[in-house]
């Protein structure tokens, strides 16, 4: 008996890493409102981003408060892990003051973006909320 105490207590650190902390309200719904998939874009300039969330509220990083997060975009990349602080880097924009919309300049050619939600402490909840993942063309 003691020995199956023992290996219980070893992998519960190992069950806690699969998903992050902070868990997810039931039915949160991710989306990108505009621009919609397939969308062609003009090149050379700036095309705002809406970023569209049902049941679920939005908080600036380091705010915890129940069913909230903020926002992150993520630009020709997979969804980052479900366990780990979300990259900050050109394919992973950070929206930590709790905006609901940006402006970005892609070069031209084939781009996919995704919607993740993060915690407080820019991990992805329990389980993860994020978009489906969309393709726009810059010509």
């Amino acid at each position: 008996m003691n020995k199956l105490l023992a290996a219980a207590v070893l992998m519960l650190p190992c069950l806690m890493a699969i998903a992050g902390g902070t868990p997810a309200p039931p039915n949160a719904y991710l989306y990108i409102g505009w621009p919609n998939n397939g969308e062609v874009i003009a090149s050379g300039k700036p095309f705002r981003v809406w970023f569209g969330l049902r049941d679920m509220g939005v908080a600036p990083k380091d705010v915890k408060y129940p069913n909230t997060g903020h926002h992150h975009l993520l630009i020709d990349t997979d969804l980052p892990a479900a366990d780990q602080v979300i990259p900050s880097d050109r394919n992973h924009l950070h929206f930590g003051a709790g905006e609901t919309e940006t402006m970005i300049e892609l070069a031209p050619g084939k781009h996919t973006l995704q919607l993740l939600m993060g915690d407080d402490k820019h991990i992805p909840h329990n389980p993860p909320i994020y978009s489906k993942k969309i393709t726009v063309i810059v010509k």
